[in-house]
């Protein structure tokens, strides 16, 4: 199908219904396996009812002002040069991250694609997901939205499962080990349009790689976004999520890892940008031996609202899992943690941690955190904690008596909030970048 009768059946689509998810399908040329997923997805969103106030999960998230009619279903994907693309939107991007291979998606569909490695010699595959339906769909059928986040998850699994359309897919074969990290930005680059990014990510056994995720864009958007990871046996998997989206944009997101046996996980998740943000995370021990971290950044400016909800799954003895998600607030924002530990029956030995942080920049933010243990073994040792506390001014004082003014006394001290996860990212540039980041919001 050409470029130009793509744009023409897509235009032609209008609202939210099952002819714009065959048009979705259609347009991407799918095989009928994956249309059949779609349509199954549909019709499970329609039959699922919208969030409520009284759902424990959004009793502090109100989808006030959301409306799923003001968008377009999903944009129509750019033929521009991907370079030009990407170099758009340097200004919030990676500094010429050295990578073993990047993609870069806009609108609907991959760009542009680089590589300083030869991955495929290796049985490495890295490639967008549209691509891996038609070259790889035993493995994409096996993996994709069926064990580890599948649609009927929530109302947004189900709508990103029917209409999902950037996507990368990454395979690292058995014993293979990628040095250099693989990196994915999505520029969601139309005014008012929805997207539904998805990352499928399998470690096979002993595996090792690390991928970073760079969101933005999204200005009046939506966006429905799955992460799925299968971090198999003795494997080594290192994930960033970098969400910057426009300060307008709808930002849910469903995330989950599945971890086999002394599987070695670290999943690094900043909320930067977007008007209202919900995401779920989930880590799954599901044999002996796992070690999950799940650390997290965000910071929310204006009236910006941030909720990230956990869930810390230890099914095997002899696990450990490691929680700390800090967050600075200013002018009215709103965060947003809930976060639970659980321990079930036979996971013995269970070693597990929970901590949220929050740091008060301004008297009209809110943090609300609430972290939750759910124990039925009897031989763990599980602990949370949350804090919210505002600069102190004597901090500020003895930093000032040092020549430095109040706004770089306040961005040191919120640096260094910041820096117990910073001091966790694998990846300097990622650092370098946060930091940047940081910076901007404080205002400096």
């Amino acid at each position: 199908m050409s470029v130009i009768v793509k744009e023409k059946l897509m235009e032609s689509v209008t609202g939210f219904n099952e002819d714009t998810v065959r048009a979705a399908s259609t347009s991407k040329n799918e095989p009928a396996w994956m249309l059949d997923l779609r349509l199954r997805a549909w019709r499970m969103f329609e039959e699922m009812e919208w969030p409520k106030a009284t759902d424990e999960s959004w009793r502090r998230t109100r989808l006030t002002g959301f409306d799923l009619e003001n968008f377009q279903p999903f944009a129509t994907p750019g033929v521009e040069n991907g370079r030009a693309a990407l170099n758009d939107v340097m200004t919030h991007e990676l500094d010429e991250m050295e990578s073993a291979a990047s993609i870069v998606f806009q609108d609907g569909g991959p760009l542009y694609r680089d590589a300083s490695e030869d991955l495929a010699s290796k049985g490495v595959i890295f490639t967008d997901l549209q691509t891996a339906v038609r070259e790889h769909p035993e493995l994409v059928r096996k993996h994709f939205m069926t064990t580890v986040v599948k649609p009927e998850s929530n109302k947004f699994t189900a709508l990103h499962a029917a209409l999902w359309d950037t996507g990368a897919f990454i395979y690292i074969p058995r014993n293979v080990r990628v040095e250099l990290p693989l990196q994915v930005i999505l520029n969601q680059a139309t005014a008012g349009a929805g997207g539904y990014h998805h990352t499928l990510l399998v470690a096979e056994e002993g595996a090792e790689v690390t991928v970073v995720d760079d969101l933005l864009g999204g200005k009046d958007g939506l966006q429905s976004s799955v992460v799925e990871l299968v971090v198999g046996d003795n494997s080594v998997v290192r994930y960033m999520n970098l969400q910057d989206f426009d300060h307008s944009t709808w930002n849910f997101l469903t995330g989950r890892a599945a971890m086999g046996r002394n599987s070695d996980l670290r999943w690094i998740q900043v909320s930067w940008g977007s008007r209202l943000t919900k995401a779920f995370l989930d880590l799954e021990m599901l044999d002996e031996g796992g070690h999950g971290e799940l650390l997290g950044i965000y910071f929310p400016t204006g009236r910006q609202h941030i909720d990230h909800e956990t869930l810390q799954v230890h099914r095997a003895p002899h696990c450990f899992s490691d929680l700390l998600f800090n967050g600075a607030l200013k002018d009215k924002a709103h965060s947003v943690y809930m976060g639970i530990i659980q321990v079930l029956p036979g996971a013995q030995k269970t070693d597990a941690f929970q901590r949220n942080g929050n740091l008060i920049l301004d008297s009209g933010a809110r943090a609300d955190s609430i972290p939750g243990l759910e124990i039925e073994a009897d031989d763990v040792r599980c602990t949370h904690a949350a804090t919210a506390a505002q600069v102190e001014d004597e901090y500020v004082f003895y930093l000032m008596a040092r020549g430095l003014t109040r706004a770089q006394a306040e961005r040191m001290i919120v640096q260094g909030f910041f820096q117990a996860v910073l001091d966790r990212v694998p990846v300097e540039s990622v650092v370098t970048k946060l930091e940047r980041v940081i910076e901007r919001k404080i205002g400096g």
